[in-house]
């Protein structure tokens, strides 16, 4: 399946792009396409690791906003024109413990217009409940040269 989604990505974005895919943030995350419904959703896995908790013992919130982000903007480029994203508003749900071996991000379009395109995610931890929700704001690139 991972191969499959990321030869969907790759097919949308022009040659000339200069995007370099998947970035490096994402692998160092060391996200994996779960799954993709054309046209709805992308899921991405992020497995927990020590060095992203927090002194409480819990995923940091950030690292949480990375994975929305690394969530949404494969989405993204596959739903509009390349872009980059401009605003993520989070709220937590509840926390990513040391005993939730990863998280499940799934991302949804929510509209598109002639500038921009808004998506939600939900964060699900190892149990399948909510942890939190982000709306992302991305806005389309114009003239870019590579």
């Amino acid at each position: 399946m991972k191969k499959a989604i990321m030869a969907r990505l790759l097919e949308k974005i022009p040659s000339n792009s200069g995007m370099e895919l998947p970035p490096k943030v994402f692998t160092d995350m060391e996200g994996e396409f779960i799954d993709f419904i054309e046209g709805e959703t992308l899921t991405v896995r992020f497995p927990n690791k020590e060095r992203y908790m927090n002194p409480f013992g819990f995923m940091q919130g950030g690292i949480i906003v990375a994975a929305i982000d690394n969530t949404v903007s494969p989405l993204s480029y596959m739903l509009a024109p390349p872009n980059i994203t401009k605003e993520i508003n989070t709220t937590f749900k509840r926390p990513i413990t040391k005993s939730d071996r990863y998280i499940d991000v799934t991302a949804s379009m929510i509209q598109k217009t002639s500038t921009h395109i808004v998506l939600q995610a939900e964060v699900r931890n190892g149990k399948g409940k909510l942890a939190a929700r982000g709306i992302a704001n991305c806005v389309f690139i114009k003239d870019r040269k590579p």
